[in-house]
């Protein structure tokens, strides 16, 4: 008897600047190898040579916040086309550090962009590129690391030398956690909200027990 080749899942990590997860995301891809699944680790903006070109723009060039969506958008279709969608096809697990609850919190609540225009932009780049060509591609799961501006900011304050968006004040990012918020109460069976403001077991813990309750792993350790 064969064995059924498992399915794709696509995992995305999302918070604000210091809210911590990516310290999180080597381990659980190292968790999902050790139980025998190949694993494809990417992030966005970025992930295919043209899409991280467009990172370096969106990161340190100034633009409105339209021109940050669409070099946004951009780049997520790409990376949907050259990365992603085939990973997924070939049966492995995705996991992305961002995806577009990033673009709704940052762009759409932090700079004040229309939510309903992102969302024409969303089905425009996210539909077409898997097997199913009326299909929207969103995560499986959606990670939020959940934590206070202020306690953001006072990790950030002693990081390197941050890009324009890490160097916006804290109000910026209170808005931005707003707008994760409001994308988790849209969605919040695909969502999956952790307390950051904890110690880095602590939120591997509930990072785990996340993937546990889901079937996904039977377990992992940092």
């Amino acid at each position: 008897m064969t064995l059924a080749a498992p399915s794709g899942l696509f995992i995305t990590f999302e918070g604000i600047d210091g809210a911590g997860k990516s310290s999180h995301i080597d381990a659980l891809a190292q968790a999902f190898r050790q139980a025998g699944r190949t694993v494809t680790l990417t992030r966005e903006p970025g992930g295919t040579p043209l899409a991280e070109k467009l990172r370096q723009l969106l990161l340190h060039d100034a633009m409105d916040p339209l021109t940050e969506a669409l070099v946004v958008f951009a780049a997520r279709r790409d990376h949907l086309v050259q990365v992603i969608e085939p990973a997924l096809a070939r049966g492995e697990v995705v996991i992305s550090d961002r995806f577009t609850d990033a673009t709704f919190a940052y762009q759409g609540a932090g700079r004040g962009f229309d939510w309903q225009k992102l969302q024409v932009l969303e089905r425009m780049a996210q539909t077409g590129g898997g097997l199913d060509a009326s299909l929207m591609r969103e995560p499986d799961l959606t990670i939020w690391f959940d934590l206070p501006a202020a306690v953001a900011a006072e990790r950030l304050a002693a990081a390197r030398v941050p890009d324009r968006f890490e160097a916006q004040p804290q109000a910026f990012f209170a808005a931005v956690a707003d707008g994760y918020a409001r994308r988790c109460a849209q969605a919040p069976g695909r969502f999956a909200r952790i307390d950051a403001h904890h110690s880095r077991e602590a939120v591997w813990q509930q990072v785990i027990a996340v993937l546990q309750a889901r079937g996904w792993l039977a377990g992992g350790a940092v």
